[in-house]
């Protein structure tokens, strides 16, 4: 499933106000018989904040100002313009055209784009808490303290991150108490059986998976990105 959980918005210049697409997703990649979902494509759209950098170092191959980026089962998309708020100076919404003719995500004059992120419209997105549950410890041997302390002086307050301004793409607005999900680039997460319910969706975070930018940047983010925690797998404690 697609799911944005640090939000950006986005503005196709070139695509029709009142233009709503239906377009074909695949449910499981490893097995034919899971078949296949609509997803809602529209002018305005949110992708991840980190899937944004306006001044990008090497190798990282998503959205910059002047580049070219797939959006997954959808268009090319080139990056035009930002805009920022007027106080604090940070980028709020990014201006960008489409290529009519890259439907499905291939271009027939044969140009390459090297970098796919995920997506879903503004208008028909579903909003969601999600719950990033991290190491509980922030060393292997949380007994192993100086003098005087005990093994909770190691741990690690970062071992939950609640992000309350997620969006989903509609077809998880149903989603079933408890039922395990993969959102595509991010990990695999979990209807909480408690908060989760139509009209306030709550998921927790059990595995993430690789990313393989994060491992290259070593924590580095240029202009206008986020870091982003990645490089292996965790799960809740």
């Amino acid at each position: 499933m697609l799911a944005v959980l640090r939000p950006l918005k986005v503005v196709i210049e070139n695509y029709p106000e009142d233009q709503v697409e239906q377009l074909e997703a695949i449910n499981n990649p490893e097995d034919a018989a899971a078949g296949s979902r609509q997803l809602p494509f529209s002018r305005e759209l949110y992708i991840e904040r980190s899937d944004f950098m306006e001044d990008p170092p090497k190798k990282y191959f998503r959205l910059a100002p002047g580049r070219e980026v797939r959006l997954r089962y959808a268009y090319y998309l080139k990056c035009e313009s930002v805009v920022r708020d007027e106080q604090s100076g940070e980028v709020i919404e990014l201006r960008c055209t489409y290529d009519p003719a890259t439907r499905g995500g291939s271009s027939p004059d044969g140009r390459k784009v090297k970098g796919t992120i995920h997506w879903v419209s503004a208008a028909h997105c579903v909003p969601a808490e999600v719950r990033l549950y991290d190491h509980l410890f922030q060393t292997p041997d949380p007994d192993k303290v100086e003098e005087g302390q005990d093994f909770t002086a190691n741990l690690n307050p970062h071992s939950l991150e609640v992000l309350t301004d997620c969006r989903v793409e509609p077809s998880l607005s149903d989603v079933d108490a408890e039922q395990r999900v993969q959102f595509e680039r991010t990990g695999y997460f979990r209807a909480d059986p408690v908060d989760s319910r139509a009209g306030k969706l709550v998921f927790n975070r059990i595995v993430t998976l690789r990313d393989t930018w994060a491992k290259l940047s070593k924590g580095k983010t240029g202009k206008g990105g986020n870091k982003s925690k990645g490089g292996q797998k965790k799960r809740a404690k």
